[in-house]
């Protein structure tokens, strides 16, 4: 150990660590899974401006937040923090992760399509609510 060496640090193989900032990782990662910035939001229960705002850097999810993203986005909480650890782009890069990306685009699919679902029967009962009343 040279002088200037610190023992106390971390070592992370170089090419494993982005330099991109955090809202430029959550850009990336939402990109690589071809999601709307109003999808993410909604699959937050956020304000779209709320997400936007991360996007652009003008302001930072809470540590709560963060994590959630990281489930909804598909990445380590730690890339998305840090940009330490595999990203979406590398992801894509491993065959043996291509039919699990496909299946859980399909499920994500299936649940916005029940959402909307359930958003038609919710509008049609509230139409025989009114009309009952009358």
């Amino acid at each position: 150990m040279t002088d200037t060496e610190d023992d106390n640090t971390i070592p992370f193989r170089s090419g494993h660590m982005d330099g991109d900032t955090l809202g430029g990782r959550i850009w990336r990662a939402r990109d690589a899974l071809n999601m709307s910035l109003d999808d993410l939001a909604a699959r937050m229960g956020l304000p779209q401006e709320t997400v936007s705002d991360w996007e652009r850097d003008h302001a930072e999810p809470r540590t709560n937040a963060l994590y959630l993203l990281a489930g909804v986005l598909g990445v380590s909480p730690s890339w998305l923090i840090a940009g330490i650890g595999q990203s979406p782009e590398d992801a894509n890069h491993h065959s043996e992760l291509h039919p699990i990306m496909r299946q859980l685009h399909h499920i994500r699919a299936l649940h916005e399509q029940t959402g909307t679902a359930i958003a038609a029967l919710e509008a049609e009962i509230a139409k025989l609510t009114l009309r009952d009343r009358d």
